[in-house]
């Protein structure tokens, strides 16, 4: 498991030459309708063990919540699970809003 930050993250996103990882939103549902990354999909954490099939473990995959904290472990647990390219976002989606999109709504 490695980490990315959100300014990184933004430009990997803006790099056509790059495939697109998987924006994978662990929050619940009230916290994603808040703010979101554009293209993120939601499977919040407590989802993710019945869901994992839904993932492609043979591309990238970017785990995103509030503060990196709850990701962190998603992240953990899908490497261990066989997903080799796996990122935690530093500072979650609160840094994407302080960093790259300060429009975004923050909580």
């Amino acid at each position: 498991m490695k980490t990315i930050s959100a300014p990184t993250l933004a430009q990997w996103l803006q790099d056509a030459d790059r495939p697109l990882p998987q924006l994978l939103d662990v929050r619940e549902p009230w916290e994603y309708q808040i703010c979101s990354i554009a293209g993120s999909r939601l499977l919040p954490m407590r989802a993710l063990a019945d869901q994992i099939g839904e993932l492609d473990a043979a591309q990238p995959v970017v785990c995103i919540c509030h503060h990196g904290v709850r990701s962190a472990h998603v992240a953990m647990w899908l490497w261990r699970q066989g997903f080799a390219d796996v990122y935690n976002l530093s500072g979650g989606v609160d840094a994407w809003a302080r960093q790259v999109d300060p429009k975004m709504a923050t909580y």
